[in-house]
Parts: C-alpha cells; structure tokens; sequence
C-alpha cells in the first residue's frame, strides 16, 4: 500500500489550485500559507472564523488521544474501515478527507489497513488547529490541514471518499469536493449513545433528533451499519478523559461535572450508526 498527501487543494479566500512553492502553499493570485514546521498548513483565514480559537481545546484533544488511543473506539474505526474498503472497488487508488479529523484517529487506523497495491491520497483537515497539530505529529504521510467544512479548501469533484466521523456534516459542500459516484461514510451517535453519562451530568435527557435518518440532496443512501456495545472504564482518568473530549462537558452544570468528576468507574453504552452516501 502506498499512503500520500492529497494535493488537489483550493485557496480559501478565492478557490484557485494551491501549489507547492518552497516551504508554503501559493495560488495564481498571490495568496500565501506557510507549511508549519509540524508539516500541516493553516487554510483557515482569519475573516472566516467565528471565534480565535475555533473548534477542539488542546486539553480536549489530548484527552481524545489518550481514549482512542486505549481502543475504546476501535469497533467503530473496524466499522468504517470495511466501509471504506469498497470505495476502491475495482480500482486501485483512491482519495479520502476526513472532515473533521480530530487528532486523527480514525483516518490513520483506515490507512493501516489498506491492501498491498492499494494507493491511497489522503487529506485530515480540522478546524481545531490543537487537533491538526496533534495529527501531524503522529503521522507524517497524510496532508494534514487546519480549515472548515463550510469552506473546504479542495478543488472541485477531486474526491472518491468523505469521512465525517460524529462530526459536523456540509452536504454541499460535500458534494462539490466529490467525484461523481463519490461516497461519505458518516459517523452519528444514536440515541443512547453515552446514555449512562448523561444521566449523570443532566438533569434530564433531551429526545432524539427526528431528522436523523434524513438523506442529505444529492446524494442516494447505500446502507447503514449499527455499532452498538457495552463500554466499561475501570479507573477515574479514563471517564475523565470521555468527559473531556465531548461536548457535554460545557453543556453540562457545575453539579453534573461534580458527579461525573467523582466516578471511578462507569460503564456506559456505546451506540453509534455508520451511513453510506452516494453522490448521484
């Protein structure tokens, strides 16, 4: 298997091919964006973020990288790397993102388990640039990238595979960045995902999304996959780690972080479903 950077990349300020020159990434129009030292490249601009420090902590990520790495998660990575495996098809090179790609767990589990001969372009980008700093240390093969998924900065119908792995999904522009026949696997919580936490730190649940199963325009569902287990964490900085690495931990009170806080233990349900999408 061959592993490399994907280069078919756009500028975020005007959407024109980003070439490699020297030590950055330039357009036709004179736009600039230094390669860190670390080897992943900031394609956020400044005008395009809601905050100054969008996206993941880095005591968040941190956190994220000590669960996954554990293997708490692995059933659902095996789960999206059998997906992906059909995206090669009868072909042998294949392009993936992964929207989203945290610290990039996911998308160098997938790469590892890419059959001899198989060749791979493979792009992690993150709005949090904790997380893409995090990512390109680990991993020196993959184009690691700090942007948005409002504003992806990939050249037009330039993919074969988006992953969004219990991410924040942009169909449109999802589309526009896939091949024809292009395919998102896509990672969502079901509804008791982590369900034991959160009757711990809420005071009471929220019901489930109705729109869940919806399928996104432009695209045709090709199958769902359900990945659902029993999780038990057998010491206090493991369920402060799970804490730590979702959004619960700020949407929950003071009183509820005190109670998750306090536990040596917990056991707590995993439910998550895995859908394939088709670009039509």
């Amino acid at each position: 298997m061959t592993i490399s950077p994907f280069e078919a990349l756009a500028c975020p300020l005007d959407g024109s091919p980003l070439q490699r020159v020297e030590g950055s990434l330039r357009c036709e129009t004179g736009h600039n964006f230094d390669v860190a030292r670390q080897g992943y490249v900031h394609l956020l601009p400044v005008q395009k973020k809601r905050s100054l420090d969008p996206g993941d902590s880095k005591e968040m990520v941190a956190a994220r990288q000590r669960f996954l790495n554990a293997g708490h998660y692995e059933p659902i990575s095996d789960a999206v790397n059998h997906a992906a495996a059909g995206v090669f098809q009868a072909k042998n090179a294949a392009s993936f993102l992964d929207a989203g790609c945290g610290e990039g767990y996911y998308i160098r589990r997938l790469a590892n388990t890419l059959d001899e001969g198989q060749n791979a372009a493979v792009l992690g980008l993150d709005i949090s640039k904790w997380a893409v700093l995090a990512a390109a240390k680990q991993d020196k093969r993959v184009r690691w990238v700090v942007g948005s998924n409002a504003n992806l900065p990939v050249l037009p119908n330039e993919l074969d595979c988006v992953l969004c792995l219990f991410g924040f999904p942009v169909y449109h522009e999802f589309q526009r960045v896939l091949k024809p026949g292009g395919q998102i696997l896509q990672v969502d919580a079901g509804p008791d995902h982590l369900r034991e936490l959160r009757e711990i730190i809420y005071p009471e649940l929220k019901p489930d999304r109705p729109d869940r199963d919806a399928i996104p325009d432009g695209f045709q569902l090709l199958g769902s996959e359900y990945v659902r287990y029993s999780l038990t964490l057998t010491n206090q900085d493991a369920v402060a780690d799970l804490l730590a690495m979702t959004p619960h931990l700020y949407r929950a009170s003071a009183e509820g972080r005190e109670r998750a806080e306090a536990l040596e233990s917990l056991t707590v349900t995993v439910d998550a479903v895995l859908r394939r999408f088709e670009r039509t």
